[in-house]
């Protein structure tokens, strides 16, 4: 069935309409109000051909009401008994009008009255009787129908404006969410990175460590095995926040790790690999959002595995402190230079992005020792 925006079955509507307009017309004929006696078979007929032109007032709305305009001009050129003017194109020029062609219901309504009016005067009827009743009348139910039509097609203009308008807003909404969900992800796959990242290095430099400490040194051995597991504990541990992450979703790792108070451990396990890491940070807590604390921790750790990794460095330097509003941290080392580490990889894109997120910037280059330095510079407050 076809059904209107109000989920009513328009046929049925339609088959109301036309029923109506017949009873309607019918009715006046039975009355026959001017007792001209000529409500004859012919009149009723015409009652049915306005009810079933209805019927067709969606299809050809504008073709409907020319029909009836001239039905009614026929019925009345035939001398049967009075239905007045306007009555039987009521409908018709609401349908003309809330299908769009105002303009044609306001001709049409126009040529009626007028039509009316002519034919009153020739008949000899008293001007205030024209004026006051039979033109008041039927100007009142032309302008009726053509404004409830224009009102009925204004309102579904508005409301389809609406639904348009709510279809715009909940795909805006899943692009959102769409975007925030890629962000997430991307967030997730930095942090793999550079925890397990990190923690591969530190625990292959270890291995090395205790492999030839093995025989003859065994505290070296010992610390190189105790740093291993205590750097295997710690990465079990973020990967397991990040898998609470990934099963719950909208939620953020809380690791008390994440955050420039967590450099110290870093430090010290970059200690036990035999490089000299120095840090000096000159940060007070609580200063730092804790976004901004987070990727300075991870920048600080992608940096120190990039160092541990590739750069063959016997000193690394980590600096952070606070400059007009933003934080400036570096890590330098004193290794073979840029040479691999200028490669662009999964690491430094992983630090950029977390830079520029957060509204800040970060440099890849040659230290003042001749080896590699990463500077990025964040601001204190996201948003700022």
């Amino acid at each position: 069935m076809p059904l209107s925006t109000d989920g009513v079955d328009q046929r049925l509507v339609d088959a109301v309409l036309g029923v109506g307009v017949t009873l309607g017309v019918a009715a006046t004929i039975a009355v026959d109000l001017d007792e001209t006696g000529r409500a004859d078979p012919g009149a009723y007929l015409f009652a049915g051909v306005f009810g079933a032109l209805v019927l067709a007032r969606r299809q050809a709305p504008r073709a409907v009401l020319v029909a009836t305009v001239l039905g009614v001009f026929l019925y009345y050129a035939l001398g049967y008994a009075p239905i007045g003017i306007a009555l039987p194109a009521v409908v018709a020029l609401a349908s003309a009008a809330e299908a769009g062609h105002t303009r044609w219901a306001v001709g049409a309504g126009t040529v009626l009255v007028s039509a009316a009016a002519v034919a009153l005067v020739e008949e000899g009827r008293p001007l205030d009787y024209l004026v006051s009743y039979e033109m008041l009348t039927n100007v009142a139910l032309v302008a009726t129908a053509v404004t409830l039509g224009a009102s009925i097609r204004a309102r579904r203009e508005a409301r389809r404006h609406q639904e348009k308008l709510h279809r715009v807003v909940l795909a805006e909404q899943a692009r959102e969410a769409e975007q925030r969900l890629r962000e997430e992800r991307l967030s997730i796959a930095r942090d793999l990175h550079d925890v397990v990242g990190h923690a591969l290095s530190v625990i292959a430099l270890h291995g090395n460590v205790a492999a030839e400490a093995i025989g003859r040194d065994e505290d070296v051995a010992r610390r190189a095995i105790g740093q291993i597991g205590r750097t295997t504990s710690a990465t079990m541990r973020e990967l397991r926040a990040t898998v609470k992450v990934l099963r719950s979703p909208g939620g953020r790792p809380e690791l008390a790790t994440l955050g420039l108070a967590g450099v110290p451990d870093l430090v010290s396990a970059a200690r036990e690999t035999g490089v000299e890491v120095v840090a000096e940070l000159d940060v007070p807590g609580g200063v730092l959002d804790g976004a901004v604390d987070a990727a300075a921790y991870r920048i600080v750790q992608e940096s120190l595995t990039n160092a541990l990794r590739h750069s063959g460095a016997s000193r690394v330097t980590v600096r952070a402190g606070l400059d007009g509003g933003r934080l400036e941290l570096t890590v330098c080392d004193d290794g073979c230079g840029p040479g691999d580490a200028l490669r662009p990889g999964a690491g430094m894109a992983g630090i950029e992005e977390r830079a520029v997120t957060l509204g800040g910037g970060v440099s890849f280059g040659r230290s003042d020792d001749g080896g590699f330095a990463v500077r990025a510079r964040l601001p204190v407050r996201v948003g700022t």
